[in-house]
């Protein structure tokens, strides 16, 4: 774990923009962490940290259940800056009051900047500015000390400061791309307020997670990496490796999940190109047995999960030493979406292989050397490590493969269907050049079977869906605007070359409220 002392504390009090404070604030080269609520400001202190923003939240300060720490905040002796419900917190905790607003505000606003220092510096006073809000309360009274920095038509209070106790308030939302100058309003925040150090930089991470990692295994024990082909698994893995050499092993589970070819590259980029230990485990037969007429998703990661350490711990005694360690590439976002990242408010979206599908009996300690980064910057981190762009620059892949992309029993004849119109689809991105722009495409064998006319003939055969999104860092994303043409050529092409499709659809969901994978 990276230390808090040059870096921010995010308390978590629900709001669906957390995750958007934490990459801004790493985007600045500022480590940070969220957390949630602790019980006192003991909870804050312990963490030393340079700085804490208190997020927004789904709650009012006055109902019953409400999540609080009022007490003690303005005496932290270090800068708070509150976001939303967090400036509700902010300001009660210097004296001020909080009530419901008269008419509740969402959208854009406009904000007039009333005080050109601190979180407005560089701003011109009385100059108006685009702001996003999201609320139904509003401060209505600031105690002595507190200077208003800004107000709109609905919150006369939007902006407030106290220089002297170090307490900041934000009624809108500085993280979002609807706020266009939150950016300089936050980094005044890092940078003038909190006087962090940008030093969260790809060399960085990798320096202080080396020598992690070297302490945590010592120098006699060894590790075990299971690769999938993914990007995360890769990086994971080429870190680690950095820190134990010759005293880690890479296991590729062939588990029949895999896309199309991608065996053979894991196989070449890491066994030839990096010298590493690789091992190919066969298991196609033991997973696909075990996932026998199981449709229910959260069933399928469970028996991945199990199933994968059942292998591992069978292809460890093959490795020689004291094996006692499993390395995994965990991000941010599956910690996030699987459980609240400290066991807070934040909702569980889904069981992430490498988060919630693994056994309870776990025989090995866990390296999540990447559990800290969003996907992006993991992408940083590999490039920083040498690791070939074929592999850093594909796109996310789940672990637990194309199970999760078939809707319904997993078996040898779908897996083929799904693989073969997979590989189809990417291909003829690649080939409109779009790759690179795209967050995530992958194919999904739907549930279904639709009527269709092949050769004057009637069918009754499968539907695929295709699903192409872009995004930052997987938290939301929107579907890729192909050019009918193309996606003219994937749907012609895998209704013509793969036998047992009749039907192609795009999916035009975004996240929310779908979420980025069909299971």
């Amino acid at each position: 774990m990276s230390s808090l002392e040059n870096g921010i504390l995010i308390i978590d009090y629900g709001s669906q923009y957390t995750q958007l404070i934490a990459r801004r604030v790493r985007e600045a080269h500022v480590y940070c962490e969220i957390h949630t609520p602790p019980d006192s400001v003991d909870g804050i202190k312990q963490h030393k940290p340079k700085g804490v923003i208190l997020s927004g939240g789904p709650s009012s300060v006055y109902e019953d259940q409400a999540p609080l720490l009022e007490a003690g905040l303005a005496d932290l002796d270090m800068p708070v800056l509150g976001v939303c419900y967090g400036m509700y917190l902010a300001a009660m905790a210097a004296g001020g009051t909080v009530e419901r607003a008269g008419e509740r505000e969402y959208g854009r606003a406009d904000l007039e900047v009333m005080h050109s220092e601190g979180l407005f510096a560089g701003f011109k006073v009385g100059e108006r500015i685009q702001v996003w809000m999201s609320h139904g309360d509003k401060v209505t009274s600031a105690p002595s000390g507190l200077i208003v920095t800004g107000s709109s038509a609905n919150s006369p209070i939007a902006a407030f400061a106290d220089d002297k106790r170090q307490l900041y308030g934000l009624q809108f939302h500085p993280e979002v791309a609807h706020t266009p100058r939150g950016r300089e309003i936050l980094n005044n925040f890092l940078f003038a307020i909190c006087r962090c150090e940008p030093d969260w930089t790809a060399g960085h991470f990798i320096s202080d997670h080396v020598e992690e990692v070297k302490r945590r295994v010592g120098p006699e024990r060894r590790a075990i990496c299971g690769l999938s082909g993914g990007v995360d698994s890769a990086v994971a893995a080429v870190l680690v490796h950095r820190a134990l050499g010759d005293r880690l092993t890479c296991i590729l589970v062939d588990h029949g999940l895999l896309r199309l070819n991608e065996r053979e590259q894991v196989e070449r980029v890491f066994r030839t190109h990096l010298g590493m230990d690789l091992r190919v485990v066969e298991a196609a037969d033991q997973f696909l047995s075990r996932l026998e007429g199981v449709s229910d998703p959260e069933e399928k990661r469970r028996i991945i999960g199990h199933t994968f350490i059942d292998v591992f711990e069978e292809a460890a005694k093959g490795v020689a030493g004291d094996v006692g360690f499993l390395v995994q590439g965990t991000l941010y976002p599956d910690v996030i979406e699987s459980v609240s990242p400290r066991g807070g408010p934040s909702a569980k979206i889904k069981t992430h292989h490498n988060v919630g599908g693994l056994r309870p009996d776990l025989p090995f300690e866990l390296i999540e050397p990447l559990r800290e980064l969003f996907k992006d910057e993991v992408r940083q981190v590999g490039r920083e490590l040498g690791l070939q762009e074929e592999i850093v620059g594909r796109h996310p892949f789940p672990g637990p493969g194309l199970a999760i992309r078939i809707l319904g029993p997993v078996g040898r004849e779908s897996l083929d269907v799904l693989r073969r119109s997979d590989a189809i689809f990417i291909e003829e991105i690649r080939e409109a050049g779009l790759y690179d722009d795209i967050w995530q495409a992958f194919a999904v064998l739907l549930p279904i079977q639709s009527v269709g006319v092949m050769g004057d003939a009637r069918t009754y055969e499968n539907v695929v869906a295709v699903r192409a999104v872009t995004s930052r860092d997987g938290m939301t994303a929107d579907w890729y605007p192909f050019p009918h043409e193309v996606l003219g050529r994937i749907a012609n092409r895998i209704i013509n070359e793969v036998d047992g499709v009749n039907r192609v659809v795009y999916d035009i969901s975004s996240k929310p409220p779908a979420t980025i994978e069909w299971e």
